[in-house]
């Protein structure tokens, strides 16, 4: 694991180089993600979006990978990127450090999200269905995904401290923290860990179309409803591209039409049937729950 001064200087260098002024052009929408996933689903959901996006709005549209949340929070913060697709804390973790940022929209399924719990089979362990059974994770070997994450992380504690679970009461007194929900699958299905949490949508789509995957790996509890992704953009899009622009970008978001053979690939790719509108306050449980595992200051 990388401390948090070794990540600072690594995304300090990586934004450096990223954002120099070959990629700075005040006419190109420049758009980041959290990579929750692996790189290369996330080069098809996203470049594919940047394309639609670009030629309904009649401007030159960027997909810029980011190397991890922290990244994605950063170059959001220093304006280097304009659109960003942030999981809840992040998004709040965003918002709180860059003034005048404004929610776009989220998915139809971010207002009800929930986390699974997995286990490696060999435990034989059985699904629960009351909370208070995740005592039975303890002294096992469990993983988180990234540290920043709302659905792979900071909810899954939270049920877990919910419970009466720390993180200290698994094996060595601590977990680990595999850096993207895919991770976590891979992890606990190998049996470098036993247990891990992770995104309820990965977790379903892996067991559709990645058997290999999940061949060694059970579903163990899955979390009650939070919010969590949503779309946030900078405050200064109007001044910088024209007028009425963010209302153009956030109605061209909301309109995307499963009906259309174009958009229905894009959605597809993001496991919704549409966006829809939010605001930010929908996000303030997050940022209590941030707050209290001190994952906001």
């Amino acid at each position: 694991m990388l401390n948090i001064k070794k990540l600072f200087i690594a995304s300090s260098l990586f934004f450096s180089v990223l954002f120099s002024p070959l990629y700075a052009s005040t006419k190109v929408l420049r758009i980041g993600a959290i990579p929750d996933q692996n790189q290369d689903v996330l080069d098809k959901r996203f470049n594919l979006l940047s394309k639609e996006l670009s030629n309904i709005l009649d401007i030159e549209v960027r997909y810029i990978p980011v190397i991890n949340y922290v990244a994605a929070v950063t170059g959001f913060r220093t304006n280097d990127l304009d659109l960003v697709w942030f999981g809840g804390l992040t998004g709040v973790q965003a918002r709180l450090q860059t003034p005048n940022s404004i929610v776009i929209a989220q998915r139809d399924i971010d207002k009800e999200f929930k986390s699974v719990f997995i286990v490696n089979k060999k435990l034989k362990l059985d699904p629960i269905s009351n909370k208070k059974e995740l005592n039975k994770l303890k002294n096992l070997r469990f993983t988180f995904g990234s540290e920043n994450s709302t659905s792979g992380r900071l909810m899954p504690e939270y049920f877990l401290n919910d419970a009466g679970i720390k993180i200290k009461d698994f094996k060595g007194g601590r977990a680990g923290f595999s850096g993207s929900h895919d991770a976590t699958i891979a992890l606990v299905n190998s049996g470098a860990y036993d247990a891990g949490a992770l995104n309820k949508q990965v977790w379903e789509n892996n067991l559709k179309n990645n058997p290999k995957r999940t061949k060694n790996v059970r579903f163990f509890w899955m979390t009650p409803a939070y919010v969590d992704y949503h779309w946030v953009a900078q405050g200064n899009l109007d001044k910088r591209f024209r007028k009425g622009f963010t209302e153009e970008l956030k109605a061209t978001i909301i309109n995307l039409d499963i009906k259309k053979p174009e958009h229905t690939k894009i959605l597809d790719m993001f496991n919704a049937k549409e966006f829809i509108e939010t605001k930010s306050e929908y996000y303030k449980n997050i940022e209590l729950v941030g707050r209290k595992l001190k994952k906001i200051r």
